[in-house]
């Protein structure tokens, strides 16, 4: 699969391919949304609203033209096709990372997360996963599939393996979720309490970084198809940047779930284009441990 550079990017990430460190690639995909959908249209309104953020980060003090990336737009996906779309995102995800670039990847409703840990597990066998989000998306189906926005941690785990996968800031899923999560996973309901003690214990290993917008609670973040109240504040969520930074080998990230119309006052849109503004940071500071 080739990927280049669009007209319309996000920022100053305008490097061409070949000499790029970080790749960001958007997913417009939301083909198993079960209640509000929209998150198809958020890597172009995330690259619009990247016009109104400084290149220049106070809080990682480094600044986004200091680096080499390249924003490649919007993957082409056949709309209502989900596996052929997930393999499409498969594909391009294996095209990065073995081109030795990192995949910052924008949703989307958080299936597409599914393809891009498959793609990465068959590079890091050792595959670690942060997971924050508001839903525990652990369930075996959902309205009778096994790929879909509620199930897919769940379906990674059967290629990660057991304690591998560790979510922070849960607030809603069915009994049976958070079950198996006792006995499979790290799982830290209702807050980020304990990332840092994660972070110590797996800073070596491969890790990849995966953030539902929706971890954030409505107030701060309405754009978004299932929101859940009693979430983080942004604050909370520019300290577990901090500890992120603390990682020695991310290997990608993404965020997903921002769905731009259901926030007419566009503050969701500069919420996540600061947040990708943060990743892209970290992936870039990362690489030069």
């Amino acid at each position: 699969m080739k990927l280049s550079k669009v007209d319309l990017s996000f920022q100053s990430c305008t490097s061409s391919y070949d000499e790029a460190d970080v790749v960001i690639y958007s997913v417009p995909m939301d083909a198993t949304t079960s209640f509000r959908p929209g998150t198809r249209f958020a890597g172009n309104a995330i690259r619009v609203d990247s016009f109104g953020v400084e290149w220049y980060s106070p809080y990682r003090d480094a600044d986004l033209k200091d680096f080499k990336t390249v924003d490649t737009g919007d993957l082409d996906l056949p709309i209502g096709a989900v596996e052929d779309a997930l393999d499409i995102v498969y594909e391009a995800t294996k095209t990065v990372i073995n081109d030795g670039k990192k995949p910052m990847v924008i949703g989307g409703e958080h299936l597409i997360t599914y393809p891009v840990l498959k793609a990465l597990h068959e590079k890091y066998n050792d595959l670690h996963v942060i997971h924050l989000d508001a839903h525990t998306d652990l369930r075996e189906e959902f309205f009778g599939r096994e790929l879909s926005h509620a199930t897919f941690m769940r379906q990674a785990h059967k290629f990660l393996g057991d304690h591998k996968i560790f979510q922070f800031g849960i607030r809603s899923g069915d009994k049976h979720e958070f079950e198996w999560a006792k006995k499979h996973i790290h799982q830290q309901k209702f807050d980020f309490e304990g990332l840092d003690k994660i972070v110590e214990q797996i800073k070596d290993k491969p890790v990849y970084i995966t953030i539902d917008l929706d971890v954030l609670d409505p107030a701060v973040f309405p754009g978004t198809g299932t929101p859940e109240p009693g979430g983080m504040q942004y604050k909370d969520l520019l300290w577990a940047f901090d500890q992120f930074e603390k990682l020695n080998h991310i290997v990608g990230a993404d965020i997903v779930e921002l769905s731009p119309y259901l926030d007419p006052s566009g503050a969701s849109n500069a919420v996540a284009a600061k947040s990708l503004r943060e990743l892209i940071l970290i992936l870039h500071k990362n690489k030069n441990k």
